[in-house]
């Protein structure tokens, strides 16, 4: 195990992973550490039932991963980390999180911690009461994180739809949104403000009684939502989601949503090219919180959600171009350009005379950067 997890990290370019343990809270979980070479890596806090820890390590190193390629993307000075944490029984939230800004916070601003799966408002504000380096939940914080990130999947939809259609007419267009936690809301909200025909789905009846009675969307028994027929399917709760059994049952042109690493393995973004639908990757639409959190402190710049709109949008509009031109996978052409990106940082990082995290701070002088 050792030894295979060693590779891992050698391989994939991790600069550290931690194993934690804390006897008073009970808290169990890994800290993984991708990439600083253009700046602090950020990275959301993921709390988890887990079946056991082989698994939440697996998910720690892919997630982390990720967020250095969606900070590549997103043109910021930062890079990729994860925390995961094994939700058991008996836990003591309060401690645990509070334990986990002690350990964000013997880093010294060369990670910061944000919110995710289990890691909502309260255990933030645990987090932030023993370390400066984490998402303040309250006003002295970034704010307008789910509709910053409900943004980039809205403009990853409109450029999807722009690129196959050539024009937004919303009013014939059916969205299927699976999950309606907070980006998944936000993400109706907006469809249901250009007039599009939404249906959603979630597992929690509460969330889908609001969502009926705000929106009056239409509700789709949880599991169905794969083979509702659709111009986009949305998801927006769990990740691994697409894999060999709900391919079979897709039936949309295009797969746009904001959850984490929706592909269970790189092979179904071929699959799903291989049968004409187009697929936005994920890491490329649904960086908003990333990107209003990195620049609020990096810089103290609280960016406009219509600009971070705007911004993902044109980098989405892009990509899927160069992916139709060229006739690839959208997915791959995400990750030549990551790598291709994340190469350059690094050449740059072992050239430079001072530290990758000093000259993206000293570069905060003018304002934030222009990416």
């Amino acid at each position: 195990m050792a030894v295979h997890v060693l590779n891992a990290l050698a391989r994939e370019g991790f600069e550290e992973l931690v194993a934690l343990h804390d006897r008073r809270s009970g808290l169990q979980g890994f800290l993984a550490i991708h990439d600083t070479s253009a700046g602090p890596a950020f990275g959301g806090i993921r709390r988890f039932p887990y079946s056991n820890e082989n698994r939440a390590l697996v998910d720690c190193l892919r997630l982390a991963r990720a967020m250095t390629a969606k900070c590549c993307l997103a043109g910021l000075p930062a890079g990729g980390a994860k925390l995961v944490l094994l939700d058991q029984p008996g836990l003591d939230l309060e401690r645990a999180y509070a334990y986990l800004g002690e350990v964000t916070e013997r880093l010294q601003g060369r990670f910061y911690a944000g919110p995710d799966m289990g890691t909502g408002m309260a255990e933030l504000s645990a987090l932030c009461s023993t370390t400066r380096f984490a998402t303040d939940p309250g006003p002295a914080g970034p704010g307008e994180l789910a509709q910053a990130t409900a943004a980039g999947v809205f403009a990853g939809i409109s450029a999807a739809l722009l690129a196959l259609d050539g024009e937004l007419d919303w009013p014939r267009r059916r969205i299927v949104v699976q999950g309606l936690g907070a980006v998944g809301t936000e993400l109706v909200r907006r469809l249901a403000e250009v007039g599009a025909r939404v249906a959603a789905s979630d597992l929690d009846p509460a969330r889908c009684a609001a969502a009926e009675r705000e929106f009056g969307l239409e509700l789709l028994p949880p599991g169905s939502e794969f083979g509702a027929r659709c111009d986009v399917f949305s998801p927006n709760a769990m990740g691994g989601l697409l894999h060999d059994l709900t391919l079979a049952r897709l039936s949309a042109r295009i797969v746009a949503g904001g959850a984490n690493n929706l592909l269970a393995r790189s092979a179904h973004g071929d699959r799903l090219h291989e049968a004409g639908v187009l697929f936005v990757p994920e890491v490329l639409i649904n960086s908003g919180a990333l990107i209003r959190g990195a620049l609020f402190h990096l810089f103290g710049h609280r960016e406009p959600v219509a600009a971070i709109e705007g911004r993902i949008g044109d980098r989405a509009s892009r990509l899927l171009r160069e992916a139709l031109d060229e006739g690839l996978p959208p997915a791959r052409v995400a990750q030549r350009e990551a790598r291709r990106l994340l190469s350059q940082r690094r050449r740059e990082a072992a050239q430079a005379p001072r530290p990758a995290l000093e000259r993206s701070l000293g570069a905060a002088e003018g304002g934030p950067p222009v990416c």
